[in-house]
């Protein structure tokens, strides 16, 4: 079991997550962040501080939603990590509002 970023990061990349993480387990790119399995210690202390419910425990993830396990650890590796919190994308809070939270 892995703990799965989706889509709901996309154009968004809050951090609040990352503040929260005891491992250094996430990493981003220009749209959003990433989450590597294999880093991952599955403690879901990310999932609670996400503003727009873009993280789940891969046992909670929706049937829609499960492309992102295989995207979260293909994509995870070879990028950067984030070890402390950032600014959130340009727009973030219109993609927030978008999403209804």
């Amino acid at each position: 079991m892995t703990t799965v970023v989706t889509d709901n990061c996309q154009k968004c990349r809050f951090t609040d997550c990352v503040s929260v993480c005891p491992v250094e387990c996430f990493h981003y790119d220009d749209e959003m962040l990433y989450i590597d399995p294999d880093v991952c210690i599955d403690c879901s202390a990310c999932i609670p501080e996400c503003p727009v419910e873009a993280i789940f425990e891969e046992d909670d993830l929706p049937e829609a939603k499960q492309e992102w396990i295989a995207i979260n650890a293909d994509r995870a590796a070879p990028l950067p990590v984030c070890i402390e919190a950032m600014e959130p994308l340009p727009g973030a809070e219109e993609r927030k509002s978008e999403l209804g939270f």
